[in-house]
């Protein structure tokens, strides 16, 4: 009987492209998670037609999601345990829209920090339960403690009527969804906050602020080297800076530099006005030649993966490392090139100095910590899509004496007087400063 029941119930096909008769009353599963690049370029060329949310570098689970959101009758619900990322970065922006323009986000239970699954994981995966019907309230939990006891009283509470009046483990809130946008899922009160201040003021590069990320080589053990002891003609190496330079919070060069190919028009160099480059280039061609954006552009094989473009090393600039527990903003004069794994915010408007103040904020940490994923042992990312969030005044409109405010608390890096500072700049109140874990003053 039973082989009988599985010959009838199991179907041994790929999820994404097999046919399925009828729709379902519930969808529940952790859909695999499997990265575009380990995908067939055929298969995901089929998936890519089959299915709008596979957008940018979506990873597989994603597919998933749509079709099971696809195959669900009116009132149905979908209940997946997977990976927040889609929730609030850019390749999730497709599937975030279909679920709010067509589905209701009832339950989201934030695992950060727990141990959801046997083995350790670098990002960390969140319990929906979107249903087919019309948008409303979400009820949200965060980390729950891994035990039958609370596990049980928290499902008991997701699913009833009403919220008791004393429960703090789950929360309503209202407008998570919001077309593409990420979803806002954390306190109610920072939520209104970031709302406000996002309704109030322009965006980073808006104000004036632009966001970038170094130099990625391809190749960095032939791009890369001692500055001094790279044997090629002066003006085709830049001294680089990397996160290593900046770990104490200011900048201690190690002398390393990167090889320039690129000319002053944005084209690659002719070879032959450059002896020393070429020898240099030919006695790693076996490393560079072999990446793969070099066999698929050989006339170019010595280029690096991203453009050079010698004046971002002559810019000041604000250095931020990728991943960091707390905003890590570093100073530099202007003499150096960022390294690939370091993004940068130069400015003709803003006083960089200043700028600085305001991105080791609790304001920046916030935006960052709602919008961007977070990682294994509560680091956050801190990546242009998310630095681009921030919401900042216009240079002309911040009086002199804050601007000398912003800018001594800063030179001293004194976060305390950055944040008084910054409260001062957007002009918080005393509810909205102490959701910040700031004082009323």
């Amino acid at each position: 009987m039973a082989r009988a029941l599985v010959d009838q119930w199991l179907i041994h096909d790929d999820f994404l492209l097999t046919q399925l008769d009828g729709q379902f009353d519930f969808v529940v599963g952790n859909p695999p998670y499997v990265r575009q690049e380990l995908i067939p370029a055929a298969l995901l060329e089929a998936y890519r037609g089959c299915y709008p949310t596979m957008y940018d570098r979506a990873d597989l689970y994603v597919p998933f999601i749509e079709r099971s959101l696809s195959v669900l009758l009116t009132g149905g619900s979908l209940g997946f345990i997977c990976a927040d990322r889609w929730m609030k970065n850019r390749y999730g922006g497709p599937l975030r829209k279909l679920v709010a323009e067509q589905f209701h986000l009832k339950i989201h239970i934030d695992m950060v920090g727990t141990p959801a699954f046997r083995s350790n994981v670098i990002a960390y995966p969140a319990i929906t339960i979107i249903s087919r019907e019309a948008p409303g309230m979400t009820r949200i939990a965060h980390r729950p403690t891994i035990d039958l006891a609370t596990l049980s009283k928290l499902a008991a509470t997701m699913c009833a009527p009403e919220l008791p009046k004393d429960c703090t483990a789950v929360r309503e809130l209202v407008d998570v969804t919001d077309g593409a946008e990420p979803w806002l899922i954390e306190s109610a009160d920072q939520m209104a906050l970031i709302r406000r201040l996002e309704r109030q003021f322009p965006s980073l590069q808006e104000a004036g602020c632009n966001v970038g990320i170094g130099v990625a080589t391809g190749a960095d053990k032939a791009f890369i080297g001692d500055f001094d002891s790279l044997d090629v003609e002066s003006d085709r190496k830049l001294p680089l800076v990397t996160t290593r330079d900046i770990a104490s919070g200011e900048v201690n060069w190690r002398g390393q530099g990167v090889i320039n190919p690129f000319s002053e028009n944005g084209g690659l160099v002719d070879l032959r006005d450059y002896p020393r480059l070429r020898r240099y280039l030919d006695a790693r061609r076996d490393i560079i030649a072999g990446r793969h954006c070099a066999k698929k552009s050989p006339d170019s094989w010595f280029r690096t993966i991203d453009r050079i473009t010698p004046t971002l090393a002559s810019r000041q600039k604000l250095l931020i490392p990728d991943i960091k527990g707390e905003a890590h903003i570093v100073f530099e004069g202007g003499t150096l090139y960022p390294h690939h794994n370091l993004y940068f915010i130069t400015s003709e408007e803003w006083n960089l100095r200043a700028l600085q103040a305001v991105m080791l904020s609790a304001i920046t940490r916030l935006f960052v910590a709602t919008y961007s994923t977070k990682m294994r042992g509560g680091f956050l990312r801190f990546q242009a899509q998310y630095l681009r969030r921030l919401r900042l005044p216009f240079w002309r409109c911040v009086s002199e004496s804050l601007r000398e405010e912003l800018i001594e608390a800063a030179v001293k890096r004194d976060l305390a007087a950055c944040n008084q500072a910054v409260f001062k700049l957007y002009d918080l109140n005393r509810e909205e400063r102490s959701c910040l874990g700031g004082n009323g003053i």
